[in-house]
């Protein structure tokens, strides 16, 4: 829940080996309102391009429509990826799954639902989660790491959603955040874009789904086909309203 509010579409890229800079420059390419409706008849011929406030038009930071393009194709992903995080989350706290270890565990009463759960948690526990993500997120912004694993910034033309390796990561990691075990090392193209596609409709799914959950169990009754959640009497906008005290 907590990532899924506070969160800042193509699907999760490979990371690929560095390249020379005339690679780079051959391989960064804009992309253009064009693209997008070719691209929304493959997520939903039904659909189609649909974009009622002219968002792909509004020259974000006066840095053009390309790459306000850009930034919005890598938001979407970004979110839908969270949101589809948030609603496996929200189903395994709704159900009193936890962590097996019985301080952690013990710290949170038994029968809340998910937003109250993490209202249960200690300020310093909340803020370790967010400042985690904010690393990461810092971290896949920065020009000097996509550049050595041969990409370049969403904005100027790289691939939305890439995530790069966490090889340059100033502490050891051993797995890498996409694909860490390597499954679609030997895809082919046609599969990667194929879940490409994918990728984006679940989230477009899953952000819809998360935020379903959350107004039922504000709103009992708003969403009739979700009564069963356990209803909750906070403020999912108030994230550091309510703080516990957590000690070892």
């Amino acid at each position: 829940m907590a990532l899924s509010l506070h969160s800042s579409s193509l699907s999760f890229v490979a990371p690929v080996a560095p390249a020379t800079s005339s690679m780079r420059s051959s391989t960064a390419r804009m992309e253009t309102i064009d693209d997008l409706k070719t691209l929304s008849n493959e997520l939903n011929p039904i659909v189609g391009y649909y974009d009622p406030l002219n968002l792909a038009q509004l020259n974000f930071w006066n840095q053009g429509d390309a790459a306000t393009i850009g930034f919005l194709r890598h938001a979407e992903i970004k979110h839908g990826r969270v949101a589809m995080a948030a609603f496996v989350g929200y189903c395994v706290q709704e159900n009193g799954i936890t962590f097996p270890w019985d301080k952690i565990a013990a710290a949170v009463p038994a029968g809340l639902s998910p937003e109250a759960q993490w209202d249960a948690i200690p300020t310093a526990a909340k803020l370790q989660i967010i400042g985690f993500v904010g690393i990461l997120d810092v971290y896949s912004e920065h020009s000097f790491i996509l550049e050595k694993q041969g990409q370049k910034h969403y904005m100027k033309g790289g691939k939305p959603g890439f995530f790069p390796a966490l090889d340059n990561f100033p502490h050891p990691v051993p797995f890498n955040l996409y694909d860490p075990f390597n499954f679609s090392a030997n895809r082919s193209e046609a599969d990667k874009q194929k879940g490409l596609v994918t990728e984006i409709n679940n989230g477009r799914l899953a952000m819809l789904g998360i935020m379903s959950f959350v107004a039922a169990a504000k709103v009992p009754g708003s969403v009739p086909a979700l009564n069963f959640l356990i209803p909750y009497d906070g403020d999912c906008m108030v994230p550091f309203a309510k703080a516990a005290e957590f000690t070892f």
